[in-house]
């Protein structure tokens, strides 16, 4: 079990080991026509899980954020240039074949703003143990792992690599698990093996309950945290509970928002709660911090938070 260590170093850095990926975000109105056109607004942006919860917790004002990820060579600048220019300190490790990974997001943009996902994980999964080094925590008071990295192999290596380093020093560990469907495929016995040495769990309500096999969220987080110190779980718009010890120790709305697209809504409360507790905030209040993050972002096209001021 994760040593309950969940206080981090005031004054240190957040560390995102996770992927970086670009997204085509395809809005639409209404069901897609099969067979046919359906008329839509494509953006290219950039995205990741990972690197979208480190731009989230610059952007919720967390001063030193650093990212190691994975890309291809024929968008590794670019992604570079994005990252830093949100704030993060980005060493992005460029993949000798593969391409950059790429997620088409088709988004309704009717009144539930729901999305799906096309996934082709390209570069970001095969992050391996070689591309981590122990001086990547140097000044570091929480390092957080992306879900995505234990849907392949050679990423899960480099996660078990990264826990037990930061576990040596005594770093505070958090994951968020990224995704029902992988999370389904990977099997509920495995990722719980991997999540009772973490010091903090965040998953989605489905992901909850899906680990858990219990239909209520707020028994599932309650479960959760019998195996890990804090669980957080997101609800969306119903907020998100706070778990601790085998029960619900907190419940926070959510903020008021208008959803235009729903992707990285998870992302950007991961890293605003994530800035909080680097900050010092409780429990309680980095959930609330990253409820109101999550109603920004979903009156965003695309995962990332808006640039800082002067930004390229």
């Amino acid at each position: 079990m994760g040593q309950g260590v969940t206080a981090g170093r005031r004054d240190g850095a957040l560390l995102v080991v996770g992927d970086v990926v670009t997204d085509v975000v395809a809005r639409h109105r209404g069901p897609l026509a099969a067979g046919t056109d359906t008329a839509a607004v494509i953006r290219t942006l950039p995205g990741g899980a990972g690197a979208n919860v480190a731009c989230w917790a610059a952007h919720a004002g967390c001063a030193d954020v650093r990212l190691l990820g994975r890309v291809g060579a024929d968008a590794a600048a670019w992604h570079e240039r994005e990252l830093v220019a949100s704030g993060v300190r980005p060493r992005l490790v460029v993949d000798p074949e593969a391409a950059t990974g790429t997620v088409v997001c088709l988004v309704d943009t009717g009144a539930s703003a729901e999305r799906t996902f096309l996934t082709d994980s390209g570069a970001s999964l095969r992050l391996e143990p070689g591309d981590w080094s122990d001086t990547l925590l140097d000044g570091v008071a929480r390092l957080h792992l992306s879900g995505y990295l234990l849907f392949t192999e050679p990423s899960r290596a480099l996660a078990e690599v990264a826990l037990a380093a930061a576990r040596a020093r005594g770093v505070p560990v958090s994951l968020d698990p990224a995704s029902a469907g992988f999370l389904a495929e990977l099997g509920v016995t495995r990722f719980l093996a991997f999540a009772q040495a973490l010091d903090v769990l965040l998953p989605s309500r489905d992901e909850a309950c899906l680990l858990t096999g219990l239909s209520d969220a707020a028994d599932a987080a309650a479960k959760l945290s019998r195996l890990v110190p804090l669980v957080v779980a997101k609800a969306g718009a119903e907020g998100a509970l706070v778990a601790r010890s085998g029960a619900v120790a907190a419940r926070v709305p959510a903020a008021a928002a208008v959803a235009r697209d729903t992707t990285g809504a998870g992302d950007a409360f991961t890293g605003a709660f994530l800035a909080a507790l680097v900050a010092g905030a409780d429990a309680r209040e980095a959930a609330a911090r990253g409820c109101r993050a999550g109603a920004e972002a979903v009156g965003r096209v695309g995962g990332r938070p808006p640039r800082p001021a002067g930004a390229g």
